[in-house]
């Protein structure tokens, strides 16, 4: 197993699985892709656009590209247990992925009232050149009340395959 750096591609079992680890937080300067949304198969109600951050050192992150979130909320009041159906795309430096599945809603109060926390797995539905499938799972802070102290954004962990001897250059 090689590893390049915190956060960087894991090669595992002869460079045919690879395994993303980052972060994304929500960002004005990053807005959501529309085009991204209007191919989920369902009518978004919620479209986040964020950054993707790895680790580097000392608690600071570098940005590794960016992500657009389309998910269809219908319970404001966030019941745990609720499931939502969430749509993705990260642009990381190796290309698009698209992953498509479902979240499920933990918490409307922790660490207070109108903080939601969230988990999900999802399929990958598009992979760039040189890849074949694979899932994605997160762990979400949703703060859609804007409360202070919060940040809406994930933790993901991307696993996905590449084709053997299709000559791809490593992500």
């Amino acid at each position: 197993m090689t590893r390049e750096h915190a956060g960087a591609p894991v090669r595992l079992r002869s460079g045919t699985e690879w395994v993303y680890a980052f972060r994304s937080q929500e960002d004005a300067a990053t807005p959501p892709d529309e085009a991204v949304c209007a191919a989920a198969p369902f009518t978004s109600t919620v479209k986040l656009g964020a950054g993707l951050y790895v680790p580097v050192a000392d608690g600071c992150y570098e940005r590794v590209g960016s992500a657009t979130a389309c998910f269809r909320l219908t319970d404001r009041t966030f019941t745990p247990g609720t499931q939502v159906p969430f749509y993705v795309r990260f642009l990381l430096p190796a290309g698009a992925f698209t992953a498509l599945g479902e979240c499920t809603l933990m918490s409307n109060d922790q660490p207070q009232a109108g903080v939601v926390l969230a988990g999900g797995t999802l399929k990958l539905v598009e992979v760039p050149p040189g890849f074949v499938g694979g899932m994605v799972s997160n762990l979400s802070v949703f703060n859609p009340l804007k409360l202070p102290g919060f940040a809406t954004g994930s933790y993901y962990t991307l696993y996905t395959f590449r084709k053997e001897d299709t000559g791809a250059s490593s992500p």
